[in-house]
């Protein structure tokens, strides 16, 4: 009894399973009410599905729309946009088949792909004064740099970093030590002098001629004033041509100095 139960039980399975494998749809047919209908080739899309009597009907995907595997949507889908703002061009455009592959802009390396068509990127690495480039970026990886040792130097866009230039082997005088980032900067020593003996002769140039300046402009301020005094002893001189009784006597004060002029008849007036 148990083995009649048991060879039931192994051929409602197998029964099962051919039924299964029979009422299954292929794999480029999708099923509707019972039915297995043909899905759409890439580039098109379901229109209006099968029935007993018709297969499906497929139209042409519209512009800037796709369909790149069979399908049984009734809608494409739409092309992808190469935004360049994000630093992506386009490499590929976009078919009724096939979807617009993007690629990085030069400067750019891609971080994200969607099958073979890139959707971010990100701008190469600079490397900094004092560094080379080990490897240059590409559109897949970025830039790699390494710092500079040694006697050398690179502003950051060599391949390599380059020694320092020696200015004695050229007969020069070193005028700025080389680093890591710039060149030695080398100059004649005939002239390195001359301009600094013209630097000096120049500089005491123009002390003499401040400091003359400076004299002239006080001496100039003193003879001022003592005019002014002698203006008005000559004046008092004048105005005493003709006998006075009493001499007048006047009084001239100039930066907290007073002076004192006399008014007296001149000599020479009472001689004649």
């Amino acid at each position: 009894m148990i083995k009649l139960r048991f060879i039931v039980s192994i051929a409602a399975v197998v029964a099962l399973s051919v039924k299964l494998c029979f009422s299954a749809c292929a794999r480029a047919e999708y099923e509707v009410n019972g039915e297995c209908c043909p899905m759409c080739a890439p580039g098109n899309h379901v229109y209006w599905d099968c029935s007993i009597d018709t297969s499906t009907t497929c139209v042409p995907c519209p512009a800037s729309t796709y369909s790149d595997e069979p399908s049984s949507s009734s809608k494409c889908f739409s092309c992808s946009v190469c935004e360049q703002g994000k630093g992506l061009r386009v490499k590929r455009t976009c078919t009724r088949s096939a979807d617009t592959v993007c690629e990085p802009l030069d400067g750019f390396y891609c971080i994200e792909r969607n099958k073979e068509s890139c959707r971010f990127t990100v701008r190469h690495s600079e490397c900094s004064p004092g560094q080379y480039i080990i490897q240059a970026g590409t559109s897949s990886i970025d830039t790699v740099c390494a710092d500079c040792t040694g006697d050398t130097y690179s502003d950051g866009s060599f391949s390599s970093c380059l020694p320092h230039t020696k200015c004695e082997d050229m007969g020069l005088t070193e005028t700025n030590q080389g680093i890591y980032s710039s060149d030695t900067e080398c100059g004649n020593p005939h002239t390195a002098v001359a301009i600094i003996a013209l630097s000096i002769a120049v500089t005491l140039i123009l002390s003499v001629f401040a400091v003359i300046l400076i004299l002239k402009k006080k001496q100039s301020q003193n003879s001022g004033n003592f005019d002014s005094i002698h203006m008005k002893e000559f004046s008092c001189l004048m105005s005493s041509s003709y006998p006075k009784k009493n001499p007048l006597k006047q009084t001239e004060g100039h930066l907290g100095f007073s002076y004192e002029v006399l008014c007296v008849p001149s000599l020479k007036k009472e001689k004649m």
